[in-house]
């Protein structure tokens, strides 16, 4: 069903709640998953446009990325990577059909309309441009006790 499925990756906490769901639905469906991170920052919007060098932020993200996909490799999945450098919602979009995803899997911080207008739904403007269907999983509250990342994945 799902063959493809692009994981929208923060570099951040968030991502310990949702690469352990996607780990296991991909191997009970046999998926290939593609990890991506946008980078957003000044160097990364305008990367292109002024031929700028690589950021720190966004060597960081690479290694990041990698990092993420050994640990998925080590669980038997097959995982590309991918740094996309702009608008996060844009590039989600655009990364998604680039590559033929059938499933965009992503967290939410559960941020209500307040948080939401101050904040952005990175969520929310995804889901408007998009056919292909989300999996939201909540991202786990600040100081909630769990497995460590790293154990989370190893089986």
């Amino acid at each position: 069903m799902y063959k493809k499925i692009l994981v929208a990756l923060e570099n951040g906490r968030a991502d310990e709640t949702l690469l352990p769901h996607i780990a296991e639905l991909a191997k009970l469906l046999g998926s290939e998953l593609l990890l991506v991170h946008v980078a957003d920052g000044w160097a990364a919007r305008n990367f292109d446009q002024l031929r700028l060098a690589e950021s720190e932020e966004m060597r960081a993200d690479r290694a990041y990325l990698a990092d993420m996909a050994r640990q998925l490799e080590l669980k038997g999945l097959v995982v590309t990577t991918e740094l996309a450098l702009g608008n996060p919602p844009t590039e989600i979009v655009r990364t998604a059909q680039a590559h033929a995803c059938d499933l965009i899997a992503m967290t939410s911080h559960g941020h209500k309309l307040v948080g939401d207008i101050l904040l952005g739904s990175t969520i929310d403007k995804v889901r408007h441009n998009t056919s292909t269907p989300l999996l939201v999983v909540r991202a786990a509250a600040v100081g909630a006790t769990r497995e460590p990342f790293p154990a989370a994945l190893k089986s």
